[in-house]
């Protein structure tokens, strides 16, 4: 169950300021990867804990496309501060899509004014070289409410990013699938063969680069 038990009991023992960590984009076969980085102090917490709009807020995958644009505005609105790290396709097929994923979250963390004094971030990886005291929540996305304000700031931004991409590349349909291997976005990259931003080094797209 989400709540602010975490946030409150990293700010008892003394952190000013602490924030939640999540992506968007590991799994598709085009576009890039986006963190996003909520920070909270020990007062904007006391105020969202009062403020009604926050039992809407869980794990991005639950929320409506227009559920997740109200609460985008929300969560830039109420607390301390949103950073977004972005790595492409580029970087992606580089070095990995697990370490753009660490990559994307160490920009999103460096987009803040001020740093925080930990990180709570989902999934069972800490993010590695990163000298932030922090903690890997397995599913926080659905217990910890910072880490499930940063899935929807994450999948917000990412899918605004692949809507403009539909408009580059309109007969793959990226404003329906977002580049996840869908029937129909397969059925285009049969068609069509890969655009630019699909990532070569996944599977089935590797196959037209071999």
């Amino acid at each position: 169950m989400l709540s602010l038990d975490k946030e409150n009991s990293l700010f008892s023992c003394g952190h000013q300021i602490i924030c939640g960590l999540d992506e968007a984009g590991r799994g598709p076969l085009a576009g890039p990867v986006v963190a996003a980085a909520v920070s909270l102090d020990p007062k904007t917490c006391s105020l969202l804990a009062a403020c009604e709009e926050i039992k809407y807020i869980k794990d991005s995958k639950k929320l409506t496309a227009k559920k997740r644009d109200e609460l985008f505005d929300f969560i830039q609105a109420n607390f301390c501060e949103v950073g977004i790290g972005i790595c492409d396709h580029e970087t992606i097929d580089r070095i990995n899509i697990l370490e753009a994923t660490f990559l994307a979250m160490k920009k999103a963390i460096s987009a803040l004014r001020e740093k925080p004094a930990f990180v709570m971030l989902d999934g069972k990886f800490q993010i590695p070289n990163s000298s932030l005291r922090q903690e890997a929540v397995v599913k926080g996305d659905n217990s910890v409410l910072s880490i499930a304000a940063a899935s929807i700031v994450a999948k917000v931004a990412r899918d605004r990013m692949m809507d403009e991409f539909h408009e580059k590349y309109p007969m793959y349909g990226f404003d329906k699938h977002r580049g996840y291997g869908t029937k129909i976005h397969m059925e285009a990259v049969a068609e069509h063969g890969p655009c630019p931003i699909h990532r070569k080094s996944f599977a089935p797209i590797s196959k037209f680069f071999q």
